[in-house]
């Protein structure tokens, strides 16, 4: 058991019965009473998000995670599957579970499974991945005064703000915790 104050963004613990792993961790505390611990959840088996405030003293079950080197192949449409880099076992894992994973996704891509008693559910991405862009419109002259940017399309269907001399083809690093452009590769 911990205390709902060692909660951070990426904790996984069990409540009720169901396993969830903090997305966003907010400590408030007002002028008088107790602090109040402002979570968003989501739930790794059905996906589902929630909104949960604890209330300071409060306790949760940790839970033991383990992790698993795996590649990623495919897309089925409703699972994404990936191979165990030691025993070449294919291990799918459903859009549901994955949530917004599924955009830094690359064929080929070498991260760990998280699993909780031998059951999948959920991956650790890099903290930044590579990836091409596929759709961009032209830069117009004269927008390069203020330092404009522009909406791109990637290759995995995620769309970037960047900046305007990059161009269809390019192959740009974005940051995989918060979906923003780094540099141009």
């Amino acid at each position: 058991m911990i205390g709902v104050h060692q909660l951070r963004k990426g904790t996984t613990f069990t409540l009720d019965g169901d396993l969830y792993k903090v997305i966003e961790f907010q400590h408030h505390k007002p002028g008088r009473g107790k602090a109040v611990i402002r979570t968003k959840l989501r739930n790794l088996r059905s996906g589902a998000t929630i909104d949960k405030n604890f209330i300071s003293g409060d306790r949760v079950d940790d839970v033991r995670i383990d992790r698993i080197a795996v590649q990623y192949l495919y897309n089925d449409g409703d699972f994404y599957h990936f191979m165990n880099e030691e025993t070449f076992e294919q291990i799918p894992l459903s859009t549901a579970a994955l949530g917004d994973s599924v955009q830094y996704l690359v064929d080929n891509m070498s991260l760990n499974i998280s699993s909780y008693e031998g059951e999948p559910i959920d991956i650790d991405l890099p903290t930044s991945v590579d990836l091409r862009v596929v759709e961009a419109p032209m830069a117009l002259a004269g927008d390069t005064a203020t330092g404009a940017t522009k909406q791109v399309t990637l290759e995995s269907g995620l769309k970037v703000t960047v900046p305007l001399f990059i161009s269809e083809g390019d192959v740009i690093r974005v940051d995989t915790r918060t979906g923003d452009y780094l540099t141009r590769v």
